[in-house]
This record gives C-alpha cells, structure tokens and sequence, in this order.
C-alpha cells in the first residue's frame, strides 16, 4: 500500500510570509538583546542613550527646581525684607553678590582647594588603613574580636574630646585636618572590607582546601575578589565622609591657611549670610562630585560583573 505523500507549493505569498516572519524573529531578537543589556546599533542604540540619559538627568533637574522654588517661598513668603537679608537670602542675591563677585569667591576657591587636598589625601589612608586592618581581622577570629572594637571607638568617638591631642601629636594645621578626615571616614572601609571577605561562599571555600591552597591564596584569589563589590561601596560611603571630615577639621584646626569650614564660622559670626549659603553651596557641590566620581569608579570597576553574577545567581 502507497502511502500518498503531501508536497507544499512554494508560492510568491509563501515567500512574502516567511520574509515578514523572520522579518518578526529579527525583531524579537533586538527586543530581547536590549532587555538583556546588550548593545544595540544604528537608531535604537540612539534611542536607548536618550532614554538612559533623559532617566538619570530629568531627576536631577527636577529636584533642582523644586529646591530653587522652595528657597524662594521660603525667602520671600515667610520671611519679612528685614530677617530675609540676615536669615535666608533669595538665591538670586547669593549668585550677584557673592558667586560672580571675585573679591567674595576667590578666597572661597582657594578654601575649596584646601579642603580637597585635605580630603583626598585622608581619603588614600583611611582607605589603605581600612582594607589593611580588615585583612588583618579576617585571618583569625580573635584578631576581629580584639581589633574591632577599637575601630567601631573611631566611628562614635567625639571629636570635639580628641582634638587637643591630635593638635598636640599631629599640629593644628593641615596634618591635624587630615587625621581627622581619616578617624570619619576609616571605619565604612574596615566594615565593608570585612563583610565582603567573609561573604565569600563555602562551596569555594571547599574547592580552594580540596586544592591545598594556602592562605595566601586562598585571600588573594577568592576573598579579595570577591569582597570587591563591597569595597567599593564602602569606597563611595567614605569619600562623602572624608569631605565632611575636611570641613570640620576646618572648624577645629584654624591655624594656617582657611578652608571652607573656617570661612563659614567667620561669615556666620560676621553675619555675611550671601557668602555663608555660597559657602554651603560650593561645599555641598564638592561633595556631590566627589560621590559621583567614585559611583562611576565604581561601576567601571565592578558595575558590569557584579550584575552579571547577581543575574546568574
């Protein structure tokens, strides 16, 4: 018996349909390529950094508005003319009397330079003394049980106690500032650093003494990579940290030449309030581009690995 077989007729329609059908598939592919986070070309590409770049700069813009709106009711609606020059000063008065005068902004600069010095360098030793004394403690419990309550004493310290003995031990210049700059921000990078190699998994664990891997190996090759991630967050908590550090340094150590913090307690007992809120604009402006800059250290460094391994977990 001859089983009657079925032929199918390629036809100009057929052709039509199986071109708008992979025409189809293409497509589902880019959709699928741009929600994975691969990079698309041509007019997509385009629109996807438009979108990016509208969703991380409309914010921006639209808390700065709110901001300026608010300073303005506040200046203008509940202030009297007389409390408004000495208590709030609209921005518009900030920006002409002290921002564009340089007889007002060119000491401002000058103590915004001081105080960048100041606070990177605290930064660089706070960061190697944080990750180093985390490594320490990471090699045996005892060390953490001895070693960490020191650290967490320079995180709830006053400073306003110690000040005198680090003017005595160190000056009361810039090298009291700094110290001060390391005590604020050392204890983010201790914590994080800690967590981040003991957060190491025990599966790789396992595989590293089924190796014979010796300490050293097993710090350089699986807890330090890993702990990474961490340390670059703790990296951005304690950059803002070092700024805040240089600024009340400044308020301490008034020995040499001014910083920020110095010029905002001579504008405060002078009454000076366009340069105090100019002041506070520069030094909270600093502080944002410092973070910034180490958010975006830290997404060149880690952003794309950590989200892949967190994607595949």
């Amino acid at each position: 018996m001859t089983t009657p077989m079925t032929t199918t007729m390629t036809t100009p329609e057929n052709r039509t349909v199986g071109k708008a059908t992979g025409s189809a598939a293409n497509t589902a592919v880019d959709t699928v390529g741009a929600a994975s986070g691969r990079q698309l070309s041509g007019d997509a590409a385009a629109a996807a950094r438009a979108r990016r770049l509208a969703r991380t700069v409309l914010p921006v813009l639209a808390t700065v508005v709110v901001f300026l709106c608010l300073w303005l009711a506040v200046s203008y609606l509940l202030l009297t003319p007389e409390r408004r020059e000495i208590l709030v000063p609209p921005p518009q008065e900030v920006l002409t009397d002290s921002l564009l005068q340089w007889s007002h902004l060119r000491p401002m600069l000058a103590a915004l330079l001081l105080d960048v010095e100041v606070s990177m360098v605290g930064l660089v030793i706070a960061v190697v003394l944080g990750v180093l004394a985390a490594v320490v403690m990471s090699q045996a419990s005892w060390l953490e049980r001895g070693l960490y309550p020191f650290a967490i004493l320079l995180q709830v310290v006053p400073i306003l106690a110690i000040v005198p003995l680090i003017g005595l031990w160190f000056n009361y210049g810039i090298n009291g500032r700094v110290v001060v700059c390391v005590i604020i921000a050392i204890f983010p990078m201790i914590a994080n650093t800690l967590f981040g190699i003991h957060a190491a998994e025990q599966g790789a664990h396992d595989l590293f003494t089924l190796h014979k891997a010796s300490r050293w190996q097993r710090l350089t090759k699986l807890q330090l990579p890993g702990a990474l991630p961490s340390i670059f967050a703790g990296l951005r908590i304690s950059s803002g940290l070092s700024v805040i550090g240089a600024l009340v340094g400044d308020f301490f150590f008034v020995q040499g030449q001014p910083g920020l913090g110095t010029l905002l307690s001579t504008y405060i007992a002078r009454v000076q309030s366009a340069d105090l809120f100019a002041a506070i604009l520069l030094s909270s402006l600093y502080g944002v581009a410092v973070f910034a800059v180490f958010t975006a250290l830290t997404s060149l460094a880690v952003g794309s690995w950590y989200r892949g391994s967190r994607a595949r977990a």
